[in-house]
C-alpha cells in the first residue's frame, strides 16, 4: 500500500490544529474523509499515528517524529512547484497569512484585497489572531509580526516603526487631571494589554541610557487582549491607555481621545513581514512583501506627528 501526497498533507494539518474538526473545517472536508485520509496514511507507513478517544486526538511519538522530519520537506517540494511557476512570471498557488486582529482589520484587509486583484490567479488565506503563531506549524507563508521579534530562525523585512503615544478621553482629564511627568503617571487608573507583560508595555526611552528603557509600574484596572477595545474603552473614561498610532490615529484626530504627557516618547513598535527561513523565496511571498512595504511607507500612512505635539487644553 502506498502512501498519497494528500494522506499527507491532511496529517499535516490534524498535527498543526489538532482536531479531525478543524482540519475539515480548514481543508472544506467532511470529518469521514479526513478521518479516512489519516487511517490510509497509517496503513501505509505501518504505523498508529494518533490514539482516538471520543473526546481527544493524541499525537504518537511516532507520529511527533514524523512531522519533524517531513514538515520541511513539504515546504521544499512547494518551493519548487513556485519556482517552476515563477519560470512563466506568474503569481500562483496559496498564499497563508497570519497577522494581528487590529491591524489586520483596520490596515491590512485593503492592502492585501489590492493585491488579490493584481493576482487572479492566486488564492489568498488569511488568518487574524493577535496571540503568536508558529509559522512553520500553521502552514504559513508569511506572518507579519509587530514588537520585538522573539523567533530568531524567522526571515524578516522590517514594513516600518509605528510610534506610540500615551492617551486618554476628554472626560477623564476633566474628571482626574493628568501626570505631570513619568513618576505621576502610575498613580493613574490604566488599561493594558493581556498579551504582553506590563512592565514591558509601558516603556520609555531613556536619553541618560538608550539602553536601558524606562519602566514604569501601572495599576490596570481594565485588561483586554484587543487594542481597539482597549481605545474604545479609553474613549469611555475607564483611563489611561498607552496604543500604537495605528491603533489610535483616528481617535486622536477626532478628539475622542487626547495625547497625554507628549514630552514622554514610549518605545516604537517595528513591523515586520516574516516567513520560515528556505533557500528559496517564493515570488508570491516576495511580490506581497514588496506590495506592503509600498503602500505602508515608513513613515506609515496612519502617522500623525502633529497630533503627537499637541497640548491638551
Amino acid at each position: 500500500m502506498k502512501w498519497r501526497f494528500d494522506d499527507l498533507l491532511t496529517f499535516l494539518d490534524v498535527m498543526e490544529t489538532g482536531s479531525i474538526t478543524a482540519t475539515a473545517a480548514r481543508l472544506n472536508l467532511s470529518k469521514s474523509v479526513v478521518s479516512k485520509r489519516i487511517t490510509e496514511l497509517e496503513g501505509a507507513l505501518g504505523i498508529e499515528l494518533f490514539q482516538r478517544s471520543p473526546r481527544k486526538l493524541v499525537a504518537s511519538g511516532s507520529a511527533l517524529d514524523f512531522v519533524e522530519r517531513v514538515r520541511p520537506l513539504v515546504r521544499e517540494l512547494i518551493d519548487a512547484a513556485d519556482r517552476v511557476g515563477e519560470r512563466h512570471s506568474a503569481i500562483r498557488g496559496t498564499l497563508r497569512i497570519a497577522a494581528p486582529m487590529t491591524f489586520g482589520t483596520l490596515y491590512l484587509g485593503r492592502m492585501i484585497a489590492d493585491f488579490a486583484r493584481q493576482y487572479p490567479e492566486l488564492e489568498v488565506a488569511v488568518e487574524f489572531d493577535d496571540r503568536m503563531v508558529d509559522l512553520g506549524r500553521g502552514g504559513f507563508d508569511v506572518g507579519i509580526r509587530i514588537g520585538i521579534l522573539k523567533d530568531s530562525s524567522l526571515i524578516a523585512r522590517k514594513l516600518c516603526t509605528d510610534s506610540r503615544v500615551i492617551c486618554c478621553s476628554p472626560d477623564f482629564a476633566a474628571a482626574n487631571g493628568l501626570p505631570k511627568s513619568l513618576d505621576d503617571l502610575g498613580n493613574f487608573a490604566c488599561i493594558d494589554y493581556s498579551n504582553v507583560n506590563t512592565s514591558q508595555l509601558w516603556q520609555f526611552e531613556n536619553p541618560g541610557q538608550p539602553s536601558d528603557p524606562i519602566s514604569v509600574a501601572m495599576h490596570g484596572r481594565i485588561v483586554a487582549n484587543n487594542g481597539e477595545a482597549m481605545r474604545d474603552m479609553a474613549i469611555a473614561g475607564l483611563g489611561l491607555v498607552l496604543l500604537p498610532m495605528f491603533i489610535a490615529a483616528e481617535a486622536l484626530r477626532a478628539g475622542t481621545l487626547i495625547p497625554v504627557l507628549p514630552q514622554a516618547k514610549p518605545l516604537p513598535y517595528r513591523i515586520h513581514a516574516v516567513y520560515p527561513p528556505t533557500r528559496h523565496v517564493s515570488a508570491k511571498v516576495r511580490a506581497f512583501v514588496d506590495h506592503l512595504v509600498r503602500h505602508i511607507g515608513d513613515p506609515p500612512i496612519w502617522q500623525m506627528t502633529d497630533v503627537l505635539r499637541q497640548e491638551p487644553a
